[in-house]
């Protein structure tokens, strides 16, 4: 329930936001995937054409470490629950980004599911639309290889999995073992998963607030690469199920996690705030003109005013 000091100071605000922030879009926050880096040239790119296609955008890349070559071996190696935890805090000391009213969201591969976390856990500053891009919201059951042999932070990662997927050791240190999902040992993963599990609220005793602030987004765009090799499964990025023998695909509707309403997909999509879309080609394999109309329709400032007003709402409910 809304309490009265709430309404009368959302009501205060409500005006403003219909004509000042209609024009001003919010703040972007981008979590890259596994093997890149916030100093990337391509991610430096993709910051500088969300400001280009929504001008007045501010961009915030989030980062582990503070140089290049540990925040890309934080993309392999760390405790992804404590991962999070850390962004939580990145998000809410970032100036700019604690006095918006909301953020923008948009997650590449892995980054997809660890905003998805940031939203279930702490959400502060509250997003707004989420972007998820070939992420891996329902897991993988097959490991993608090394680009190069000579990638000795990928080898290392590549070695550790051979020690045992389920062990405590690498569940707590290998960050794609923490979102790997084999249905032929669920048991093993409902017990060990340091992350997915707990994430997905697979697990018997479900966690509220997870559901609660899932449900708050205002638009939640799911996106899969047609031809992607390197996620496996691919459809995974819809939440979706695929038998590794047969090659079936239980798709989210048809799946506990959506009929019981686990997360709150199922009250998203009710709601018309869930998207599935299709991306031709390989895993991340962007162009200029895809991204440009992505951010024009989930980032703009067309999503201020009375939509924002009401988002809000939702967050002091």
């Amino acid at each position: 329930m809304l309490r009265s000091g709430h309404i009368i100071s959302l009501l205060s605000v409500i005006p403003a936001l219909a004509t000042a922030d209609s024009e001003t879009p919010l703040p972007l926050v981008i979590w890259h995937g596994l093997g890149d880096s916030y100093q990337a040239e391509g991610l430096q790119e993709v910051a500088q054409l969300a400001e280009e296609v929504n001008p007045g955008t501010y961009v915030h890349i989030i980062h582990l470490d503070e140089s290049d070559g540990g925040d890309r071996q934080a993309t392999f190696f760390g405790n992804v629950t404590e991962q999070v935890a850390q962004v939580c805090d990145q998000l809410a000391s970032e100036p700019i980004l604690s006095t918006a009213p909301a953020i923008n969201a948009l997650g590449f591969s892995q980054g997809g599911q660890f905003l998805r976390a940031y939203i279930e856990q702490c959400n502060s500053p509250p997003v707004h639309n989420l972007v998820t891009m070939g992420s891996q919201h329902n897991g993988i059951f097959k490991f993608q290889s090394c680009a190069s042999s000579g990638d000795w932070v990928c080898r290392g990662a590549e070695a550790l999995l051979r020690y045992g997927t389920w062990s405590d050791f690498v569940q707590s240190r290998l960050v794609p073992a923490q979102y790997f999902r084999d249905v032929e040992e669920y048991d093993s993963y409902l017990k060990q998963s340091n992350f997915l599990a707990d994430i997905n609220n697979e697990r018997e005793e479900k966690n509220a607030l997870y559901k609660k602030n899932l449900v708050s987004l205002n638009r939640f765009g799911m996106f899969m690469f047609a031809e992607d090799t390197t996620a496996v499964p691919k459809e995974s990025a819809w939440f979706a199920e695929v038998n590794q023998t047969s090659g079936e695909v239980t798709t989210l509707r048809e799946r506990p996690i959506y009929k019981e309403d686990w997360l709150g997909l199922r009250t998203l999509d009710e709601q018309g705030k869930l998207d599935f879309e299709t991306i031709p080609g390989q895993h991340m394999q962007l162009t200029e003109k895809l991204l440009t109309e992505v951010f024009a329709e989930y980032f703009s400032s067309a999503v201020g005013g009375d939509d924002l007003a009401r988002f809000l709402l939702t967050q002091s409910s």
